[in-house]
Formats: structure tokens, sequence, C-alpha cells
């Protein structure tokens, strides 16, 4: 099963298509509440160079509660998790976590609806950019 969606941006930046992203994001209900960093991270860390990349942590907060309240340790999976990642040849790569195949190993049925309704989210965001 496939873990995730992506789509690749022609002629652009990570930097440049941030505030898109988050744009996209809030028409589909979600903020950003994290950030990481790769490239920088992995400088610092192990003084290995990577092409900028970000990690970003959405949330919708109507869903998180949903599915907060069907299964309180769900936390330990979220935020969403949004990626930009340059592919070095003025292309970005922007992927989406696939909220049903994360929430599957669950366990719990409850989760299917919510998580698909994620994904539909998710889906229609990455096909506004």
């Amino acid at each position: 099963m496939k873990y995730y969606n992506s789509k690749t941006i022609t002629g652009t930046s990570v930097e440049a298509l941030r505030p898109m992203i988050e744009e996209e994001l809030q028409k589909e209900g979600f903020g950003v509440l994290t950030e990481i960093d790769i490239q920088a991270t992995m400088k610092k860390k192990l003084d290995k160079d990577y092409l900028p990349h970000l990690i970003l942590g959405a949330c919708n907060p109507v869903y998180a509660d949903k599915v907060l309240s069907i299964e309180p340790s769900i936390s330990t999976m979220l935020p969403c998790n949004v990626t930009l990642r340059e592919l070095g040849n003025g292309n970005v790569e922007v992927s989406v976590i696939d909220p049903s195949a994360a929430m599957s190993g669950v366990g719990n049925p409850d989760l299917e609806i919510p998580a698909k309704e994620v994904q539909e989210k998710l889906m229609q965001f990455l096909n506004n950019l």
C-alpha cells in the first residue's frame, strides 16, 4: 500500500512555493504547526549537504478532534506531514501522507471514515497546486 501521494511542481523552489502551500492548506482547513528543515538539520548534525527539503506538520483541528475522540493514542500519528523537496532540476515534489494507509495499522474501523475524509482534503490540496 502506498503511504503517500505527491505532485511535482515545475519551475520553482521550496522557498518560492512555501507561501502557496500554506495558503492552499488553509483552504482545506489545515494550519502548519511544525516545520523541520531537513537541509539545515543534516548539515548541522552530519555535515551532509541536501537540497532544500521541508517537512510541514499540518493539522486540521476538526479532524484532529474527531480522531482523538475515537482513539486518544492516535496523537502519536499527528499532525499530517506535508513535504516540499527540491529535485535539483528546478522542480519541487510536494508530498502528503495518506492518512488511510497510516491509520489502517491501528486496527480501529471507526477511524476509516475520518481518515478517508482527511485524505480527500489532502488530495484536493494537491490538485489545487
